[in-house]
């Protein structure tokens, strides 16, 4: 004798499948959610390990380089410098270190681990530390030497170099610590991520 479900577990049934839909949905939208983390978390210590690199290759090669130079040398290299460093590859590391930070940061908030939002954090405060003094040092410097002009026209290239050199390198320097620093504690925070990422 064939025995027909009731109503009753008819409903039980849709309720339970309901329910594990429910938790299936839960555990690929988890996933997925881990996944952005732990992507942008690697997406920032790479930009920003990569703007980090560029400064200090400035700070250990090019200036001291150039440094040797006659003034009129010295002008029109870091005149060229500013114009061929405006490229695509540049902002993938200037500005993708910003980018990819805060979307790590924002991405950490409510999650486990509050140790990995704490470093990523004092890693975006250390690079905005070096994007201040890029805008309010190193970029006006940059500006006021492309105004000089044409290099074998400037009247004392000695005096345009004098105001320019010495500012800058001084803070180039502190560009370089502070965005090491910045790779230093994103290096960390994806370290305490691997950790805690097997228990989320």
């Amino acid at each position: 004798m064939m025995v027909r479900p009731t109503a009753q577990a008819l409903h039980w049934r849709h309720d339970e499948k309901d329910e594990h839909d429910e938790a299936t949905d839960k555990d690929a939208e988890s996933v997925m959610v881990e996944l952005l983390r732990g992507v942008s978390l690697v997406a920032a210590t790479i930009t920003m390990g990569l703007a980090a690199g560029l400064f200090y290759t400035f700070s250990i090669s090019v200036m001291p380089g150039l440094g040797r130079t006659s003034d009129r040398s010295f002008i029109n290299a870091m005149q060229r410098i500013n114009v061929a460093i405006l490229n695509g590859w540049f902002a993938l590391a200037f500005a993708g270190a910003l980018v990819c930070t805060v979307l790590a940061a924002l991405l950490q908030l409510g999650a486990d681990g509050r140790e990995v939002l704490w470093w990523t954090v004092a890693a975006l405060v250390l690079y905005g530390t070096v994007l201040a003094i890029t805008f309010v040092v190193n970029v006006p410097l940059n500006n006021q030497l492309d105004a000089a002009g044409a290099p074998d026209r400037i009247a004392d290239p000695a005096a345009v170099r004098e105001r320019f050199e010495a500012t800058w390198v001084r803070w180039n320097v502190v560009r370089t610590v502070a965005a090491t620093a910045a790779f230093g504690c994103l290096t960390w925070a994806l370290v305490l991520y691997g950790r805690v990422w097997p228990e989320r």
